[in-house]
This record gives structure tokens, C-alpha cells and sequence, in this order.
């Protein structure tokens, strides 16, 4: 473990914080769009995998970092696949990443205002909570795709602010995406943190220049 300087807890009024890779496991979606899809995707063709990998690599990277890549709509068109349906199937493998539950309800008893912001589509957002019961631990609970735009573009910042009336000079705010931290940090939130694991079955990544942690249980 590397723990994080402590967090001023007294000069923080609302908690926000990213779902996938933060509180839910990134292994799920990691093997779902890196496993899961390109089989599904090569069935449905009559192609082996690895062909069907080569074909879903461009479709990906033209998207990557837009709200597209994270809207399961888009993808269902794109790829002629029920991504409902799969995620819906696969809700086994969705789990909270070690920590986070207890840590969410410490966090609920704390007083400070807690809201989810992620960049996951709605329905994806209300599959997954079916399985984790996850919209309980929140005041609040916000997918980018009503703002018309992604965490990792500015212009959504300011739209949250009118929508959540928040004080970005008393705001936590916890991810694993650096480019989302890095828009978070330039909008003026004073308080960030990243997370270091959030796949449990890879190891750690670098996320300099901001100041990190193993898992959010490590931030009370």
C-alpha cells in the first residue's frame, strides 16, 4: 500500500465520485469489451476472434475519450450487438472493488454530501446497480450522457455545477482516468485523488502527477 497524504476532511463539503474503476472492479468491463465482445462479435460473422479483434480496434480508438465510446446506443448500432442484453447477462462478474462498499457507507455516515458522476451510459448505470445495489450510498447520482458531454471534456464541468450547486474549491473528487482528473483539476476542484488498482487483476498504474491511492478504503 502507498497511502496518500491525508485529506483536509474539514474543508470538504461534497464527495464526487467516478463508478467503473473507482468503487466497481474494472476487470468487468476489461474483459467485457476486451473478451466478451470481439467472441460475440466474431459469432456473429462467422470470423475467429482475433480477426474480429483487428476489425473492433480502429472502431474503438475513433471514439476513445468521446461520449460514443462509454454509450451502449452507439455501440449496439455500431457493432449489431444487444450490449443490454450481454451486460445484463454477465451482472455475475460486476463487483465492488475491495473496500469500496464499507467504505461508501463509513462515508454515508459522514455528513458530507456524496454523489456518483460517471461517464457510464444510464441504462448501463441501472443494470449494474441491479447487482450492487449501488444508488443507495448517494444523494445524488449523474451519467455524463444527459450533459452531452464525457468527464474528460470541459464544457461538461460547468454543466454539472448548475445541475449539483457544488463548491469546487470544497469538492473531493475520486477517478482512475487521469484525462477526467486532469479536466476536473483545470475546472478549479480543489481536492483529487486517483485511483491507483482499478482493475484487481492488473497491477497498479503510474498516475503522476496526481496524488493517488490503492483503493478508496485508503482515503478514511
Amino acid at each position: 500500500m502507498h497511502p496518500s497524504p491525508d485529506l483536509q476532511w474539514h474543508s470538504i463539503d461534497t464527495v464526487l465520485l467516478d463508478m467503473d474503476g473507482t468503487l466497481l472492479d474494472l476487470a468487468f468491463d476489461n474483459w467485457f469489451w476486451l473478451e466478451l465482445i470481439p467472441r460475440e462479435y466474431a459469432a456473429a460473422r462467422g470470423l475467429d476472434v482475433e480477426a474480429a479483434r483487428q476489425l473492433l480496434v480502429p472502431k474503438f480508438t475513433r471514439v476513445t475519450g468521446t461520449l460514443p465510446w462509454y454509450c451502449i446506443d452507439h455501440w449496439t448500432r455500431e457493432l449489431d450487438l444487444d450490449i443490454r442484453s450481454l451486460t445484463r447477462a454477465s451482472l455475475e462478474q460486476v463487483n465492488f472493488l475491495p473496500g469500496a462498499d464499507a467504505f461508501l457507507k463509513r462515508l454515508r455516515k459522514s455528513g458530507k454530501r456524496v454523489v456518483l458522476v460517471t461517464n457510464a451510459h444510464p441504462e448501463t448505470l441501472n443494470i449494474k446497480n441491479e447487482k450492487v445495489a449501488l444508488k443507495e450510498h448517494f444523494d445524488a447520482c449523474y451519467s455524463t450522457h444527459p450533459f452531452a458531454a464525457p468527464k474528460e471534456n470541459a464544457q461538461f464541468w460547468p454543466r454539472l455545477l448548475v445541475a449539483e450547486q457544488f463548491s469546487p474549491e470544497r469538492t473531493l473528487f475520486v477517478d482512475d482516468s487521469l484525462p477526467v482528473l486532469k479536466c476536473a483539476a483545470a475546472f478549479g476542484i480543489a481536492h483529487l485523488r486517483a485511483i491507483r488498482c482499478p482493475d484487481s487483476k492488473q497491477p497498479p498504474k503510474l498516475t503522476t502527477p496526481f496524488i493517488s491511492v490503492d483503493r478508496v478504503a485508503e482515503l478514511l
